[in-house]
């Protein structure tokens, strides 16, 4: 395939121009300032005679079904199915990721696929909505946008899997089509892990865009990748994280601790042992959470829903398969108390 070229870019949002020739990117929280002909830190954003355009427009690597609890979404719409789509480019540098090969690449030469067609194939294949997924779908965020509107038009819902570290400026125009979220915390939110493994200051965006989707009305789940290394797996750091998460987000927030697995660049550091995602969770649900999950060990009990006030299993699960769904009118059939989750 060839590469793509310049007369095929698609305009970029969220940018203006400083000057005569550079541009300032204000979608993401880096605040890439771009010269004339240099493509931002995320690898898909490229100034061009003063104007910011968007490379990945429509090139999908990726478009396939997947099930919602694979994102992992498991309090909105539980058992439903997904169309996921992914593009390259990312706005973290993360030593570990495993879609690196996508997220990393600065080659855009995939075809480019309208957005009508992915609702179109969403519809035809029977699936409930869309996620965008895989990499960093901030840094796609103009055809993210262009399939959402379409998406809603359709009936068709929309979530993302997000790192979370975009402006309150963009998210003003996201959250207008945005139903839900998983937002991925790295580390327990560490600062100097991030610095170390991510090439990111720190997570103080994060906190903002997460309040900022919440006065928005978006739904939200938190992950956080445990990862066994000296600032990847305090237990002080999922605390602080935890306390955050319940103030200002509230205790019902679905809060998921997945294990970590060498992969890219960070392959000198083991699995994520299961008792220390055991302490975490610990750690989380003695600061108020009420719905913990251990994810990546499949088979584990913290795979499924539990009541929080009588422990009833309200939903069963093993892996993305869900065997059964025991809730009425959002409610505990057992002791009455409501479920946070949307059906």
């Amino acid at each position: 395939m060839k590469e793509v070229s310049e007369t095929e870019y698609h305009e970029a949002l969220f940018y203006r121009k400083i000057g005569d020739d550079k541009v300032h990117c204000y979608l993401c929280a880096r605040h890439c300032r771009i010269p004339e002909g240099v493509i931002g830190f995320c690898g898909v954003r490229r100034n061009i005679g003063g104007k910011l355009y968007a490379l990945n427009y429509g090139r999908l690597v990726a478009m396939n079904v997947d099930p919602i609890e694979k994102k992992p979404l498991m309090h909105y719409k539980p058992g439903s199915w997904v169309m996921s789509i992914a593009t390259a480019g990312c706005n973290f540098a993360c030593q570990f990721c495993q879609n690196y090969d996508i997220s990393q690449r600065k080659k855009i030469m995939e075809p480019y696929i309208p957005p009508e067609f992915v609702v179109k194939e969403t519809i035809r294949l029977k699936a409930h909505g869309i996620s965008y997924t895989y990499n960093e779908p901030t840094v796609f965020v103009e055809y993210a946008l262009d399939v959402m509107r379409l998406a809603h038009k359709n009936g068709l819902f929309n979530t993302w899997v997000t790192n979370g570290y975009m402006t309150t400026e963009a998210l003003e125009v996201i959250t207008k089509d945005l139903d839900a979220a998983t937002v991925d915390f790295k580390g327990n939110a560490n600062k100097d892990f991030y610095r170390k493994y991510i090439q990111v200051s720190g997570p103080e965006p994060i906190f903002d865009a997460l309040l900022e989707m919440k006065r928005r009305g978006v739904f939200i789940e938190i992950t956080n990748l445990v990862v066994p290394t000296d600032e990847g797996s305090r237990l002080e750091d999922v605390k602080k994280l935890a306390r955050w998460i319940v103030d200002n987000l509230g205790p019902e927030t679905p809060f998921h601790l997945l294990r970590f697995h060498p992969d890219y660049r960070l392959l000198n550091v083991p699995m994520t042992p299961v008792k220390l995602l055991e302490k975490h969770a610990e750690v989380a649900k003695n600061e108020g959470l009420q719905y913990v999950y251990i994810g990546n060990v499949w088979g584990h009990p913290l795979e499924c829903t539990y009541c929080p006030s009588c422990g009833h299993k309200v939903i069963d699960r093993i892996g993305f398969q869900v065997r059964y769904i025991d809730i009425k009118n959002g409610r505990c059939p057992v002791c009455g108390v409501k479920i946070n989750i949307v059906m």
